[in-house]
């Protein structure tokens, strides 16, 4: 796991503090990307290697304060396809998708409120993926 982003980007979840690096060229260009499709802003993004199929993400929400009430993600996937499933809060339905070399995701509105998700272990041979998660920090005034 890399965090990058602007330099009040600061980013905690599981007990742990993010200082952003500095933006590298290729990321800046990809965010710029990014911004353009979705039509918000991004300030920082978190670069996520899963190596084969027992690298995993647990089923959480992006619901930390710094994201505001209703953030917006827009997840890029490079490399190996992989799950990614869907669990609602209270009626436990799922859904499930397969995220392809360089498909975009991209996840606002209240789906944090209602939803979780995960990308799940599997027994199955797979490859590198490299998954980036562009977000906005909410930089707040001391």
């Amino acid at each position: 796991m890399a965090w990058y982003g602007d330099p009040d980007a600061s980013y905690a979840y599981s007990g742990v503090d993010h200082e952003p690096l500095p933006w590298t060229e290729e990321l800046l260009h990809v965010r710029n990307d990014m911004q353009n499709l979705s039509g918000h802003v991004f300030n920082s993004v978190m670069l996520n290697l899963y190596r084969n199929g027992r690298d995993s993400m647990g089923c959480h929400a992006d619901n930390e304060t710094e994201l505001g009430h209703n953030p917006v993600i827009a997840s890029v996937s490079l490399g190996e396809t992989r799950l990614i499933r869907f669990r609602h809060n209270k009626s436990r339905k799922k859904f499930e998708l397969e995220l392809k070399d360089g498909d975009v995701l991209i996840m606002g509105g209240e789906i944090q409120h209602h939803w979780r998700h995960e990308l799940p272990k599997t027994a199955k041979e797979k490859s590198v993926r490299i998954n980036l998660t562009f977000r906005q920090i909410i930089v707040r005034a001391i």
